[in-house]
């Protein structure tokens, strides 16, 4: 996958996102917030400085915040739903629902108002 396409995955809002990749990109966040948590308990148990762990920790999780709030949108843009309703990915409780709601929920089948395919940006002059 192009880098271009990474940064449109995790950071743009644009565009429609398959359940599948909707799953995978959201796996793959949480496999790096518990990685670098691992490795920061790790670093202190052994007497280290856990410092850089804890600075790497913050800003993934600053980034994962916005990735999740455009996975969701985007993923709520394949079944042509408005994105601000991914806020409830930051809602405790309900933040696991909604994962799992969007996860499952089937999309549009076709073109939409937000995009003509899924996994890909909206043409030029979308939302």
């Amino acid at each position: 996958m192009p880098a271009n396409q990474m940064i449109w995955l995790f950071f743009g809002f644009s565009g429609r996102l398959s359940r599948a990749a909707y799953f995978l990109a959201g796996l793959l966040m949480m496999i790096a917030v518990v990685f670098i948590t691992y490795r920061m308990i790790m670093a202190q148990e052994s007497g280290q400085s856990g410092a850089v762990w804890e600075t790497l920790l913050s800003v993934v999780l600053l980034a994962s915040l916005w990735a999740q709030a455009a996975l969701g949108a985007k993923r709520l843009h394949d079944f042509a739903r408005p994105g601000i309703f991914a806020a409830l990915l930051f809602v405790p409780f309900f933040n696991f629902i909604t994962f799992v709601a969007l996860c499952f929920i089937p999309g549009t089948p076709g073109p939409n108002q937000y995009g003509t395919t899924t996994n890909a940006p909206a043409a030029i002059g979308k939302t």
